[in-house]
């Protein structure tokens, strides 16, 4: 029986006994200190814990969950995996133990042929809490022999949220897999023969003062009892398809078995193989069900959790033996897989699987660049006699090559050595000192725990009134001052940070720029504004030059904004709003926000994508932008409850925060765009002007950056591309219309002198080959080097292509050294390396020859032993780099 069709009869059964079944939660957890949704009762705490009125009475589901605590355990046993499905059944208040007991029971033991899992019952074991003698005999009733009853304490049958709240006793289901697995006895003697598939909680307690599984106090019986269950599927899946653990069962061994396929290895044949094709299964089905759920691959919470799930993969099947990308046939093998459970896979396929591809495809660049790095630090560790990469290593590796230290630990246990771990996340330590150093020097060397110790004086929240006024009065609260904290006054110049009671000045927040301007007191100081921040929610501190005069706190001061800066960032955040709204008109509604900057008469916007859009989409993107300007669409501003506003279809960042009331920015009066945004906006796109798109490029996987200019920018861009144009009318003696043609012409025309002065530079080579291998096949030395300076060669390829055909003519007699050099088409010195069969058996490796010459270049390189190349700086000392190499190649 498929897996789908397993957790169909789960569902299909409890919506039988009126249960409303609900589809599976995100795996992005709705708790903000939990990343992925670990539980399938995670989506029903609230009813559970009686915050919320449950929609029915009872419930049903089969959750998805995500656990990486043990990520490094996955594969080394059958039993771990990060992935897993959930099938639960819940009554609010409803039923309870009776006909929790008497569900299970009957679906479990009900034949196949009837719509049940079709177990056989004298294969059954229960488990009960002490004191729970109810269950116990609740199980008899359903006809299960007393000898497969056990008893267990509250550390295995008892259940708490971890705090207070709802608790109660448990009882679990097992199913006997037969004396080869392991001793007779029930799951107290084996729980490896006795496989748990179900568990039964009885909620009937409130419990509070917990502070462990068996330490905790009971305060009574609840009003309400609840029932929670939990089966889970890939244990049910893997017993009822006659399989022996989770890999083997039909949502998973496809990708084992395209693993088999890419690698020539086959499963089963070696341990320490089949560890790797765990991996590679598990991890794989892993990423695609969380990337599915939104999540892209990055350097900070799910983010690096899918990263290294997806890097895993392609260690594992790295050592395997497969070099080449892997996702392109392995997620494509799990979706498969999987849709007949999650047929919603195939909506997001194409972006999840790009992204993913691209992950790979830059963590193959990673491998490359830092694998020889990461090579060389354990050569050194083992010369060294420690058998321990440095931490100053490990931390290079991150630090320039992009390794994290999970990866470099990976690699250095494959290799037999250790790491210095304690002294790389020292230096780790000493970065995030350096910035946060930095930092605060940017906040004028104010400590944070300055601006907490000040806004517990305040009274009442400071006032901002920027969405109305521009200027204002208001009181000096507080001002704040270089190496110095909070003082009661400053007499200029000085660069100082002032705090108001109510101020017209926008703090940069949500990419939006922060507004400049003055303030001048009544008895006479003046402050330029440069910045206004919030280091601490809820605090505005402008940061000021205070040019003359004296300033005091409690002193009464005028508030003024530059309306020029504060009109030009709106026009841009207004835009960037458009600019978003077309850019999913386009693209869908995958093209997510991921960051933006919204300056005067430009703008920055950062989106989610996994591939460049054509020109022709940012084409009609930016047209599409120009058209609703023409429309002269009104932008409103509302307030509302969150839950309001998402209902209404406001666009809002995933992963930021929002209170209970948001203000949502809407553009059109049927809500063209709509987007949770506190920034501040035109009233009228019209105002805006124009915009264009200036580039579109990659900032990162999965992420596209668009830059444009708005406004008076986009005029002053248009104005400078007329000029240009003109300018190459001029130049070239054509029409503007006829420029495009013209300068084809003249391309086509550099392209065939570039193809004849190829052609020259490699006729050049080949005629230096005969000679070359008559040279060397008449030295009398033993390792015979073949080495010349050519000069100009052009194209690197021809030279690489030289090198190997002087080896091959060379033949496998002798040990042989291939060097040239020469200046490439950048006017850059080259070198170019090849060693055959007898001269690598004498320990003689292109890789560290041409080091050498390429650190006399002034630059540097390597390779493998066979082939190597390299280049640098200083082409007058070719000959010195090819008479080092000969003389490193004899020495052997």
């Amino acid at each position: 029986m498929r897996t789908s069709e397993i957790a169909k009869r789960y569902l299909d059964y409890f919506a039988a006994h009126d249960h409303l079944v609900v589809p599976s939660a995100s795996l992005i957890s709705p708790n903000p200190t939990t990343l992925f949704t670990i539980a399938g009762m995670v989506p029903f705490i609230p009813y559970l814990m009686g915050e919320q009125t449950a929609p029915h009475p009872r419930m049903a589901s089969n959750q998805k969950c995500v656990r990486t605590l043990d990520i490094d355990e996955v594969g080394k046993t059958t039993r771990h995996g990060t992935f897993f499905q959930m099938l639960g059944n819940f009554s609010f208040g409803d039923y309870f133990k009776e006909e929790a007991i008497h569900y299970a029971y009957e679906l479990l033991t009900t034949p196949q042929d009837k719509g049940g899992y079709g177990f056989d019952p004298e294969k059954l074991w229960m488990t009960t809490f002490t004191d729970d003698e109810e269950a116990r005999s609740l199980w008899k009733n359903e006809g299960v022999d007393p000898e497969h009853i056990q008893i267990m304490g509250m550390e295995d049958n008892f259940w708490t949220t971890g705090g207070p709240g709802p608790g109660g006793p448990c009882s679990e289901i097992y199913v006997d897999r037969g004396p080869e697995f392991g001793v007779e006895g029930g799951p107290i003697a084996d729980e490896n023969r006795y496989i748990e598939i179900w568990d039964l909680v009885f909620e009937n307690y409130e419990v509070d003062n917990v502070k462990s599984k068996t330490d905790l106090h009971i305060v009574g019986e609840l009003e309400n009892k609840n029932i929670d269950t939990g089966a889970g599927l890939e244990r049910l899946a893997y017993l009822m398809q006659g399989k022996n653990n989770i890999y083997e069962t039909d949502e998973v061994y496809p990708v084992i078995e395209a693993a088999e396929r890419l690698s020539g290895h086959k499963y089963g044949e070696n341990e320490a193989f089949d560890v790797k094709f765990r991996v590679v299964a598990d991890h794989v089905r892993s990423a695609l069900m969380i990337m599915s759920d939104g999540v892209r691959p990055s350097n900070t919470g799910r983010g690096y959790v899918l990263r290294r799930l997806l890097r895993r993969t392609v260690k594992a099947m790295r050592a395997l033996g497969v070099q080449e990308a892997v996702m392109p046939t392995l997620f494509p093998t799990s979706k498969a897989a999987m849709e007949a459970s999650y047929p919603e896979l195939n909506k997001t396929f194409h972006d999840v699987s790009e992204a993913a591809y691209g992950e790979e495809d830059a963590f193959l660049r990673t491998l490359e660049a830092g694998t020889e790095i990461f090579d060389m630090a354990v050569s050194k560790a083992k010369e060294s006699g420690k058998d321990t990469v440095s931490g100053a290593d490990a931390f290079k590796l991150h630090d320039t090559y992009g390794f994290p230290i999970e990866l470099t630990l990976e690699m250095a246990e494959e290799q037999g050595v250790k790491v210095d771990e304690n002294k790389f996340r020292e230096l780790m330590a000493e970065q995030k000192s350096r910035a946060r150093a930095d930092a605060l020097k940017k906040r004028h060397n104010v400590d944070l725990s300055v601006y907490d110790d000040f806004k517990k004086t305040l009274a009442k929240p400071i006032d901002f009134l920027g969405y109305t006024d521009f200027s204002a009065r208001a009181t000096v609260l507080g001002i704040m001052q270089e190496g110095k904290g909070s003082v009661p006054a400053v007499t200029g110049p000085a660069n100082i940070e002032v705090i108001l009671d109510r101020t017209p000045f926008y703090a940069e927040a949500g990419g939006q720029l922060a507004d400049q301007g003055q303030i001048l007191s009544d008895d006479g100081a003046v402050l330029e504004v440069d910045d206004v921040q919030k280091p601490i929610k809820d605090l505005i501190v402008h940061q000021c030059r205070l040019t003359e005069g004296t300033l005091v706190v409690g002193t009464q001061v005028n508030a003024n904004i530059d309306l020029n800066r504060r009109g030009a960032i709106a026009r841009s955040h207004t835009a960037t709003h458009m600019v978003h709204k077309a850019l999913r008109e386009e693209l869908g509604p995958q093209a997510t926000q991921r960051g933006s900057e919204d300056a005067p008469n430009r703008l920055r916007f950062d989106f989610q994508w996994s591939s460049a859009p054509s020109k022709d989409v940012m084409n009609t993107v930016e047209a599409r932008v120009n058209e609703k300007l023409r429309e002269n669409l009104a932008v409103t501003t509302q307030e509302m409850k969150f839950d309001d506003a998402i209902a209404l279809g406001a666009m809002h960042l995933f992963g930021e925060k929002y209170g209970d009331i948001v203000r949502v920015v809407s553009i059109g009066e049927d809500g063209w765009s709509r987007e949770l945004c506190g920034g501040t906006h035109i009233d009228h796109v019209g105002k805006i002007g124009a915009i264009n798109i200036m580039s579109e490029a990659s900032v990162g996987s999965g992420v596209r950056r668009v830059d444009a200019v708005v406004g008076a920018g986009a005029y002053e861009f248009n104005a400078r591309e007329h000029a240009l144009v003109s300018q190459l009318s001029d130049k070239l003696n054509a029409r503007p219309d006829e420029l495009a043609e013209r300068v084809n012409t003249l391309l086509a025309k550099l392209k065939e002198s570039d193809r004849r002065l190829a052609a020259m530079y490699e006729g050049q080579l080949s005629a230096a080959v005969p000679q070359l291998v008559k040279d060397a096949n008449e030295s009398a030395a033993s390792v015979k080097v073949a080495a010349k300076n050519v000069g100009h060669f052009g194209s690197f390829d021809a030279l690489r292509k030289t090198v190997m055909d002087v080896r091959s003519r060379l033949g496998e007699d002798a040990p042989v050294v291939v060097a040239l050099a020469g200046v490439s088409a950048e006017d850059k010195p080259m070198v170019a390396v090849a060693t055959n069969a007898a001269a690598r058996d004498l320990g003689i490796k292109a890789g560290d020859l041409v080091r050498g010459a390429s650190k006399m270049l002034g630059g540097g390189g390597g390779g493998k032993p066979d082939f190597a190349q390299g280049g640098g700086a200083d082409a007058s000392k070719i000959d010195a780099a090819l008479e080092a190499l000969k003389a490193q190649a004899v020495k052997g």
